[in-house]
């Protein structure tokens, strides 16, 4: 079998015709063509807000894939920005100005809302929390949890309050994209319960063209969301054990067991060959479990030169 790497996609420095420009954000490389997006998912992982040193393989595609799938049973709820996926790692969309907040929404007490809670904090985004809960417990209805979008570094989180008052969007579009971001929140709730998945947190990003909000860039995928198995909740809530989940989450625990956790001098550990393929699995696994079909490997060998040659013929018509 080839190595990780030769199998995988890391980085893109295409140059299409037409092209305004690139962006290479944590995972996915973005080019401006025109009024178009084009957006490559690459095998790149980040946690803590640090790309890792080792890809994934067929991450990207799963991202793809599986974003792709959601914006297209959503569209009756909201537009958004895809236009084509020519490629298993490719979306082309439309090119949007995007609001510098991410529309955090949580279903339940878990990961940064936990850490919150834990340390004694009942308040996070301007909004109280109730008294008495434990990790992993279901809120009474899902609460919005905006962050800014920051260009490197934390983002950092904000009140909608906040959001407004500071002109960072307008009102109208706030109070517009928070309708949006619980109508798709329910969406992928029920999609993910279809499949005996429960969809506990996640995160949108939207923009504006031609006056239009759209929904942009991922949704619902494992890099955006966190999920727990349906069968047995109830009864790992009730015996206050750990709750079986397929999400990103075991990527940053097992970085946390190394001594990682993003602070200023911790060491990156080495991502051993076996992890890095049961991560592979892992978002297969969460791609078939969340669309019930099964995952068809994309071919590897040369995956610029297919990505390039895919993306090209889209472009020419």
């Amino acid at each position: 079998m080839e190595s990780i790497e030769k199998r995988s996609i890391r980085r893109t420095d295409f140059n299409f015709p037409g092209q305004l420009g690139v962006y290479h954000g944590k995972v996915r490389d973005v080019y401006s063509i025109g009024d178009l997006l084009v957006m490559v998912a690459s095998d790149r992982i980040s946690a803590f807000d640090y790309i890792l040193p080792r890809p994934i393989p067929y991450k990207g595609q799963v991202l793809n894939q599986i974003a792709a799938h959601f914006l297209n049973h959503t569209r009756d709820i909201c537009p958004n920005w895809l236009i084509a996926t020519p490629d298993p790692n490719v979306a082309i969309g439309h090119r949007c100005d995007p609001f510098r907040v991410e529309m955090v929404v949580r279903g339940y007490l878990t990961g940064h809302a936990w850490r919150t809670y834990k340390s004694g904090l009942r308040e996070l985004c301007g909004i109280t929390l109730p008294e008495g809960m434990k990790e992993h417990d279901r809120f009474p209805h899902p609460i919005i949890t905006p962050a800014t979008k920051a260009d490197e570094g934390h983002d950092e989180d904000i009140s909608r309050e906040d959001i407004m008052g500071r002109g960072i969007v307008s009102e109208a579009d706030y109070l517009l994209i928070e309708k949006y971001t619980l109508g798709l929140f329910e969406r992928g709730r029920q999609m993910a319960a279809k499949q005996g998945l429960i969809l506990v947190d996640t995160k949108y990003e939207f923009g504006k063209k031609d006056g239009e909000i759209y929904l942009i860039d991922e949704i619902h995928t494992p890099d955006s969301s966190r999920y727990f198995y349906l069968d047995g909740y109830e009864e790992r809530q009730a015996k206050g054990e750990v709750q079986k989940q397929l999400s990103k989450e075991f990527v940053r625990e097992w970085l946390m067991a190394h001594g990682f956790q993003g602070h200023d001098g911790d060491i990156m550990p080495v991502m051993p060959d076996v992890f890095v393929e049961s991560v592979s699995e892992r978002y297969i696994e969460l791609y078939e479990l969340l669309t019930g079909r099964p995952f068809e490997r994309a071919d590897t060998e040369d995956i610029a030169e297919r990505i390039e040659g895919n993306v090209m013929r889209f472009l020419r018509g």
